[in-house]
């Protein structure tokens, strides 16, 4: 059941598009001013799916509560308003809103408008929540699926066999790799390259992933190969 937060101060046109949206299954609430929409916006737990926000608003207009909402929610909004001009609605748009409907209007138009706002958020979220398999030394990350390394915030830009070298590294920590061992898992069983190769690929990649000052997180043993230790 999906939340609707209403702020809107004509209490006819309020309470009618409250009935039609609990009549089509929705949650709603219903606030008449600008200054008590806000507040419900805003409400930790309230975790609205969509707003609908009246331009012309006491106490604080439309402009101005979707301004403040945008600096700390990502809500959909759909301004509701009897101002038809490409300013108003360019303006709307520009403060935040992700939809803009011109009062009067026919109740199927703004349930139409909601169902597609409310498909599209639907599509975004589940294109954003595809799982990411990470493997985790000290502070480096590395998410699978998305080939990325990181470090806090910070993106560590790898080359391809920079990567599946580090990964190889990474998924047998405290297991020491010998170089033929590491040049058959990254750069594959027939190649013709020699051994030192990976010398020469450990060397690229401590120069991007250590911290200058502090212990390599890639470590030499004599004679085998490298190790990461735990």
């Amino acid at each position: 059941m999906s939340k609707i937060l209403i702020i809107e101060d004509e209490k006819n046109l309020a309470r009618f598009v409250e009935l039609e949206l609990k009549h089509e299954g929705y949650e709603t609430e219903v606030r008449h001013n600008g200054r008590t929409g806000l507040e419900a916006a805003l409400e930790e737990k309230a975790d609205w799916d969509v707003i609908l926000l009246d331009l012309m608003l006491p106490e604080l207009n439309g402009i101005d509560v979707c301004r403040r909402i945008r600096q700390v929610s990502n809500v959909p909004i759909i301004m509701m308003t009897a101002r038809d001009s490409v300013i108003d609605r360019v303006s709307g748009l520009d403060h935040g809103a992700d939809d803009y409907i011109v009062k009067p209007f026919a109740i199927e138009e703004l349930l139409a408008r909601l169902r597609a706002l409310l498909r599209r958020i639907e599509i975004e979220s589940e294109q954003n929540i595809t799982k990411q398999t990470t493997v985790i030394y000290r502070d480096l990350v590395v998410e699978k699926e998305n080939r990325v390394v990181r470090r806090g915030d910070e993106v560590i830009e790898l080359t391809k066999r920079e990567y599946e070298l580090l990964l190889e590294l990474m998924e047998n920590v405290n297991v020491v790799l010998a170089r033929d061992v590491l040049l058959n898992k990254v750069w594959g069983y027939e190649t013709e390259v020699e051994t030192n190769v990976v010398d020469v690929y450990i060397r690229y990649l401590r120069n991007k992933i250590d911290v200058p000052g502090e212990e390599s997180y890639i470590q030499t043993v004599r004679g085998t190969g490298y190790v990461m230790r735990s």
